[in-house]
């Protein structure tokens, strides 16, 4: 059902008294749900550059399949990454390690433990299945597995190589180096789209485009990247230090 362009052609239908309340209720539900959905959208996307969480996003933001969505959830539910002395803890922690079935000498995987933290389990599946289909990298290294897994098991196999992927990306704080600077630039872009233009500071979408470019240490001189056909303005390095002159590196 929508309320939108299709509104008028519920309006026609003829029904019934009853069913013309319960029209009208369920139209109201919607809006109601849709406006929750804004609503929380927004907040996220505000949280995913507050003080507390967006030096980490930063991090996070630049991985194929991650936005804000999962990038918040995988934050709140990780909490500090020092907390994990290797990724084989975090993996652990998610749910996403591999039980094994013993017997006598012969050992068989099994499937995940799932013990741990579901969101977080949610998160990097949801990550895993949006890498597979927006980066070809990932898209083969799943296909792959797929000669030798059923597809769930190589999706979460996946899911794993994300979750250690940031591990390392967050405890070194560091670029990911299998995306170009303008695949990155892109990425950064897309975040500022889906952010409040209050949570940007005073930044455009461009200049935020840069500042988490220089946070990465990538694409200094990048101030043009052509996605999806299109040309698309990336803010220069003078811009952004104009406005956070403690990104300029000590003389």
């Amino acid at each position: 059902m929508d309320t939108g362009e299709n509104r008028e052609w519920w309006e026609k239908l003829e029904l019934s008294e009853l069913e013309n309340l319960r029209l009208k209720q369920e139209i109201k539900t919607l809006r109601l749900v849709r406006e929750n959905i804004v609503e929380v959208e927004r907040e996220l996307g505000r949280l995913s550059n507050s003080e507390r969480w967006g030096n980490q996003a930063v991090y996070l933001m630049q991985i194929p399949g991650v936005g804000i969505i999962v990038t918040v959830t995988i934050l709140s539910a990780i909490g500090d990454i020092q907390r994990f002395e290797s990724p084989k803890k975090l993996v652990g922690y998610a749910g996403l390690g591999a039980g094994v079935h013993d017997s006598g000498q012969k050992h068989r995987e099994k499937g995940i433990t799932k013990f741990g933290r579901k969101e977080l389990r949610w998160a990097l599946v949801e990550a895993a299945w949006q890498a597979i289909r927006s980066n070809p990298r990932w898209r083969t290294e799943y296909d792959e597995l797929c000669k030798r897994k059923h597809q769930n098991q190589a999706i979460v196999a996946i899911a794993r190589k994300l979750l250690v992927t940031l591990w390392y990306l967050l405890n070194r704080q560091e670029a990911y180096n299998r995306s170009s600077d303008e695949d990155l630039a892109y990425k950064m872009l897309t975040w500022a789209w889906h952010i409040d233009k209050t949570a940007l500071h005073s930044m455009t979408n461009q200049q935020f485009a840069k500042y988490g470019l220089m946070r990465l240490r990538k694409g200094e001189h990048l101030t043009r990247i052509v996605k999806g056909g299109l040309p698309r303005r990336i803010a220069s390095k003078e811009e952004v230090l104009a406005l956070k002159p403690d990104l300029q590196p000590p003389q």
